[in-house]
C-alpha cells in the first residue's frame, strides 16, 4: 500500500510539471525546431533548452511547428528564451 502511494505522489508530480510524457511527434517537433533555430547563433544545449521549454507550453492538439506558434505568442516565447539562457 505504501508502495502504491509513493507511485501515485510521484506521477502526481510529474502531472503537473506539465506533460509527463512525451512521444515521437514531439521529438518531432522539438527536433524541427532545432533545425529551424541552428544558424540564430545560439549553442545546441540552448536551443534544445528553449525547444522543449515552448514544446511544453504548446497543446498537445497543435498543428503548427513551434517556429509558427512561437510567432503569435511572444508571452511564451519571452519565457522560454530567459529559461534557455538565449541571448
Amino acid at each position: 500500500m505504501r508502495t502504491l502511494i509513493i507511485a501515485l505522489m510521484l506521477m502526481g508530480s510529474f502531472m503537473a510539471s506539465g506533460r509527463a510524457f512525451s512521444d515521437d511527434s514531439d521529438t518531432a517537433w522539438v527536433n524541427q525546431c532545432i533545425k529551424d533555430n541552428k544558424r540564430e547563433g545560439q549553442t545546441t544545449a540552448t536551443v534544445k533548452i528553449y525547444c522543449e521549454c515552448m514544446n511544453g507550453k504548446m497543446s498537445d492538439d497543435e498543428t503548427q511547428s513551434i517556429t509558427q506558434w512561437e510567432k503569435s505568442h511572444p508571452k511564451e516565447m519571452k519565457e522560454c528564451d530567459a529559461r534557455a539562457g538565449w541571448k
